[in-house]
């Protein structure tokens, strides 16, 4: 094989996967931004792994203006300032790069298309195979049979990379209809508004396309101008004529510049692993600190925090910190159990149990822990009790046996066998226990305490007097970082908790709680109760500084035991209807299979995404939307865009939602069915959405599809538990627009409301100038609907012309006219971004905090979707903290009134 050389364009890539993440940046505990960093090096090790390069460089810009500058004054003039927090990650970058032993190449003067163009040339010349890393569209006009564009795919949070595009001179004509030795008249013809390249004004790129097939360059087009038979088209490339010239020589790459450098000189040489160990260390990547670090050395995390998106808030005023642990981060030293001087006792016999239990009725406050042998809280057997009412002491309850048959009429666990262990026998632990976690005087908190909630209900208690949960407390505190036991005590204790796997292990070798040594078990479950404590003092100290405890006091902690209540009733699904249903759909997939097959003229397997592209795109012959490394995309978005040119699309957009629904949601409801209590039983997250809004999971009850036939149809199949119950369902009425109306306190929202209008008609009639209901079409309502709820998520133009499928200009001026009708609108949104700026963070009516990392940022598209969240997040949260509010209300009086009813499902505003 012949040698290979990489050469990457350091800004391009950098800059992508900044702004690939740009949604959820990953700030790591010093609350620096490293989604660029992080986004690069991914990159830079898969081209290192999967691609192993005999040589290898890493090409800047510099700050130096280059010839082209000279020739053109305002060449990239346009360009937007440099985020804010960029120039931080483009130092640690070229620090990995040095760390990794990779030549970095820049030259003032010169761009790094520049250099990277004369080092592809030279090495073609001793025919070695180039590999030019960027997303540049430019490179094309480079690319030989020798000289290839290596251009990596967008990722997700940069964890997994996606496939690489490696694009050669057929991949060129498929780009731009013309081989790459063209690709710089189509260029100059087109302009480029990243580069602020003018072009010709009016001429796009398939119109270059077409003239350069024809005439071969721009040279030959003014040679042969008066051959243009399009009289506009004529006009204008005569009007711009000098611009076409400027236009392509700006455009060329320059492969001749004065490098002193031979390709030779750029061997892959060894990595320095303790350098990249120390700065993946110092960055927060946890994986690759553990990929890079010396053999024999072991990393945790103690010493680094997480390589997923964290969005830590900094602002001007107040705001989270460690100021708890305010020891520097690298003489800051993590203690361990053998550091803790600590008392956990094991309670394994009637009298020690009897006396523990009498010390716990006169306890004020109580950490309480449950060990089970599964994650699954409604299908799990409680192995042990931990309970800690001061800081490093604590209690362990091993117990063994089962529940007696009808000891609790409600209890799923009756008669089941199980072999006899260490400790108190079940029956004799619940009822001594019971007084003390159904008072409603001592106060209980736990590390996600819903699931000893749930747990012990099942085994008759319902607890009473939830206080507090460390779990959602340091939500609260930060809703976008971290917040298991082990990351929680390293950030606030500087302690290292047991990790569980230490006890069952992981993967195939992993057990249940239940079958490891009670005396091991006994110091975890005790760490857990007893670090539970401390933590709670911690962070109710964090929750006080913020003003975000009475938050948590009113509305999160009372939540906590609703939302167990309405885990542990589930609902009843009818099988029968669930089975009918499947049949059913099953039909019609195999009809629309039929019919597809018919119209393709051949049958076919329409899962695969290869024999899809093929009938789509060669048979048929639709236009290409989008193309991977595999071939032609056939994706979802994809489909979108063709549903209006061949009547095979809406059969296969139709096939694809029905299979989804077969397998995901009537397959997944049945395989979800508990088999003790034959309901499905959801779990329900309230630390995971920013807004505060819950979160459905195992199986998620909150996203069962209504916009289609089918997916109604799967609602039937929820049956309430006996004859003796009806299912209700309750919503609020526009819930977010009379929130907007509340916060902008506009006049004319307001009246609508007050005056009982449908609000889409009012909009309608005003946005769209009718004077008379009677000239409103169902149409001007469904597009007032867009724009009423596109402006509460800081929808601009581009974006409401997409959902309306109309143009950019006439969405702007819905949009302007809407802020002429509610003027205090725009105002509300203006101010909001302004508080925002101010702060750092958006609150809603009850206080709720989110904090925006990117609000500050100068460059306007990092800002923008900060922007966005800061004028939604009060609106979408505050409609969150309402029906948190009615659930617990509820709740009360459902309890007070010892009614029979129950809550099932909350789905956002309905319950």
């Amino acid at each position: 094989m012949s040698e290979n050389l990489y050469l990457i364009d350091a800004m391009a890539m950098i800059y992508r996967a900044y702004f690939a993440l740009i949604s959820s940046p990953l700030i790591n505990s010093k609350g620096k931004n490293t989604s660029a960093v992080f986004g690069f090096v991914n990159s830079l090790i898969k081209i290192i792994e999967d691609e192993k390069p005999h040589h290898i460089a890493v090409c800047f810009d510099t700050e130096k203006p280059t010839f082209r500058h000279v020739e053109f004054k305002a060449y990239k003039a346009q360009r937007q300032e440099m985020p804010t927090d960029m120039p931080w990650q483009i130092n640690i970058v070229k620090d990995v790069i040095k760390a990794f032993n990779i030549p970095m190449i820049e030259l003032d003067g010169y761009e790094a298309d520049d250099i990277i163009g004369t080092l592809t040339q030279q090495a073609e010349k001793e025919g070695c195979t180039s590999y030019m890393v960027t997303p540049d569209k430019d490179y094309m006009q480079l690319i030989t049979d020798k000289v290839f564009m290596y251009k990596p795919q967008r990722n997700l949070y940069g964890s997994k990379m996606s496939d690489v595009e490696k694009i050669g001179i057929e991949g060129v004509i498929a780009k731009f209809g013309v081989p790459p030795n063209q690709v710089i008249d189509i260029l100059g013809l087109m302009g480029d508004t990243a580069d602020n390249i003018p072009g010709v004004k009016g001429v796009g790129e398939k119109t270059a396309a077409t003239l350069i097939q024809q005439y071969g360059s721009i040279e030959n087009i003014y040679e042969n101008i008066e051959k243009i038979t399009k009289p506009k088209l004529k006009e204008i490339l005569i009007r711009d004529k000098e611009q076409a010239f400027l236009s392509k020589k700006l455009a060329t790459i320059i492969c001749n510049v004065p490098l002193h450098i031979n390709f030779h000189d750029l061997k892959m040489k060894d990595c320095d692993k303790p350098k990249l160990a120390e700065l993946f260390k110092e960055l927060e990547f946890k994986t690759l600190t553990r990929k890079y670090l010396p053999e024999g050395e072991k990393v945790t995390a103690a010493d680094i925090q997480n390589d997923l998106p964290v969005r830590e808030p900094t602002s001007a005023t107040v705001y989270p910190s460690d100021i708890l642990v305010n020891i520097p981060e690298k003489v800051r030293v993590i203690k361990t159990i053998k550091d803790r001087v600590h008392e956990y006792t094991t309670v394994s016999n009637d009298k020690d149990y009897d006396a523990m239990i009498k010390l716990l009725s006169k306890a004020d406050l109580i950490s309480f822990d449950t060990e089970t042998n599964s994650k699954d809280c409604m299908d799990c057997d409680l192995v042990g009790m931990s309970f800690s009412i001061k800081s490093n002491e604590a209690y362990y309850v091993p117990v063994h046996g089962t529940i007696k048959e009808k000891a609790k009429e409600d209890s799923l666990f009756q008669s089941k066998e199980k072999e006899k262990r260490p400790g108190i026998e079940i029956n004799y632990a619940v009822e001594k226990l019971r007084p003390i976690l159904e008072s409603d005087k001592i106060r209980k908190i736990g590390q996600n305490i819903k699931y000893d909630y749930v747990v012990m209900k099942n085994y008759g208690i319902t607890m009473k007097n939830i206080f507090f949960d460390t779990l959602v407390g340091s939500f609260i505190i930060s809703p976008e970082g971290y917040h298991d036991m082990d990351f929680l005590s390293e950030k606030y204790l500087s302690y290292r908790p047991i990790p569980i796997t230490a006890l069952i292990g992981t993967g195939k070798d992993q057990v249940t709680m239940d079958k490891i040594e009670v005396s091991k078990v006994a110091e975890y479950a005790g760490e857990d109760a007893d670090i539970t404590l401390d933590l709670y003092h911690h962070i109710k100290f964090e929750l006080e500084k913020l003003d975000q405890y009475t938050l948590c006091r009113e509305i999160e902690f009372p939540l906590v035991k609703v939302l167990g209540d309405m885990e542990y009733e589930g609902i009843k699904i009818d099988e029968k209807i669930l089975g009918k249903l499947t049949i059913d759909t099953d039909k019609l997939i195999k009809e629309l299979e039929k019919k597809i097959c018919e119209l393709a003229g051949e049958t076919f397997n329409i899962n695969s995404t290869k024999q899809l592209a093929v009938i789509l795109f060669e048979k048929l012959k639709l236009d290409t939307v989008k193309k991977t490394k595999t071939g032609y995309s056939t994706d979802v978005k994809v489909l979108e865009e063709l549903k209006t040119k061949h009547e095979i699309i809406p059969l296969l957009l139709e096939y694809r939602t029905l299979s989804k629904i077969k397998s995901t949601y009537l397959e997944g409801l049945a395989k979800a069915v508990n088999s003790k209590s034959k309901r499905v039983h959801t779990s329900f997250n309230q630390c995971i959405a920013s807004t505060g809004r819950l979160s459905s999971v195992n199986p998620n009850l909150q996203n069962i599809p209504i916009r289609t036939e089918a997916g109604r149809s799967i609602r039937k199949a929820f049956v309430p538990k006996d004859k003796s119950f009806k299912i209700l369902s309750a919503d609020y009425s526009q819930i977010e627009l009379r929130i907007m109306a509340h916060y902008a306190n506009d006049e004319n929202m307001i009246k609508a409301f007050k005056d009982k209008h449908d609000v889409h008609t009012e909009t309608a009639m005003r946005v769209f100038s009718l004077e008379d209901k009677k000239d409103m079409t169902a149409n001007h309502r469904r597009k007032a609907k867009e724009v009423n709820f596109g402006i509460i998520y800081g929808i601009g133009a581009f974006g409401l012309a997409s959902r309306l499928e109309i143009k950019n200009s006439e969405a702007k001026m819905i949009i302007d006219r809407y802020f002429t009708e509610y003027p205090k609108v725009r105002t509300y949104m203006e101010e909001t971004k302004a508080f925002a700026r101010k702060n750092g963070f958006v609150e809603t009516l009850k206080g709720r905090r989110r904090y925006l990392k990117q609000i500050n940022n100068q460059n306007a598209v990092a800002r923008a979707e900060d922007e966005r969240a800061a004028i939604n997040m009060p609106i979408q949260g505050t409609a969150a903290d309402m029906i948190k509010i009615a659930m617990i209300n509820i709740q009360e009086e459902i309890t007070k009134k010892k009614m029979k009813s129950r809550m099932l499902l909350q789905v956002h505003d309905e319950l």
